[in-house]
């Protein structure tokens, strides 16, 4: 049995407390916040705490909050004899470093208020100083998630930056594809099997393999009709700047 003290009550501490709350290898000791009401989804299963001064006796405590936050929080644990762990992707294990005893866990996904997800799919990043520490990290990891892998701060910091472009950047996309469709009163819902089935491809082929459109294909005649037909002169810069991206790693002459 492995005991966690959950510090946070944002959109990764309410996953992680839902998954974890789920399994029986794992107790929750407690969840700790800074405001009660944000708390709430917890009150009813564990002991949920606004006291850091009050702090049970854990094998873990995983920091769920935000970058800007961690430093000073861990401030608040660096007498406890328990590891401390961050769950950021682009904060170095460095920031723990008053506390005994330090770690990563790092779930690499999207988390989105209201939402719960499963962990089983998730790939969890951990890192620590010592081997029984990354033992304890991954026995944790390995009671959510089929992929725990060891991954050090700076690759967990490319990783991240990585993970900007493929999510963050991308769902940028579907908002303008949005757009596009609510001035012309279209469903964007039409496009949802084609983001589908653009994600499944990548089970079989790389994302270069997988491109396609007029940019993969030297069509520059439906470039340019495309740019008559956007307004929009930032949603047009877009369209310029990746067209020419997506030509120039695909060698096209145009």
């Amino acid at each position: 049995m492995i005991s966690v003290v959950i510090v946070g009550t944002g959109n990764v501490a309410q996953n992680l407390f839902q998954a974890f709350d789920k399994v029986a290898d794992v107790e929750i000791k407690q969840v700790q916040g800074r405001n009660e009401n944000h708390l709430a989804f917890a009150k009813d299963k564990v002991s949920i705490n606004t006291d850091f001064t009050q702090l049970p006796s854990a094998d873990i405590y995983i920091l769920a909050i935000s970058d800007d936050s961690i430093g000073l929080v861990a401030e608040k644990f660096k007498d406890i004899d328990g590891m401390i762990v961050h769950t950021s992707g682009a904060t170095s294990l460095e920031i723990l470093s008053k506390c005994k005893r330090t770690g990563i866990f790092y779930p690499l996904q999207t988390f989105t208020k209201g939402k719960i997800i499963s962990f089983e799919s998730i790939p969890i990043c951990i890192e620590a100083n010592n081997k029984k520490d990354l033992d304890l990290l991954r026995n944790l990891g390995e009671t959510l998630s089929d992929t725990v892998i060891e991954v050090n701060s700076e690759q967990r910091k490319i990783l991240h930056v990585a993970a900007v472009f493929v999510n963050n950047f991308t769902n940028y996309m579907y908002t303008i594809g949005a757009e596009i469709c609510k001035e012309n009163n279209i469903d964007f819902k039409l496009l949802q099997p084609l983001i589908k089935e653009t994600a499944a491809k990548l089970d079989d082929l790389t994302p270069y393999e997988s491109q396609t459109g007029p940019a993969k294909r030297g069509d520059q005649k439906t470039l340019h009709k495309h740019l008559q037909l956007i307004k929009n002169t930032h949603q047009r810069e877009l369209y310029t700047l990746l067209n020419n991206a997506i030509k120039e790693k695909h060698g096209k002459e145009l």
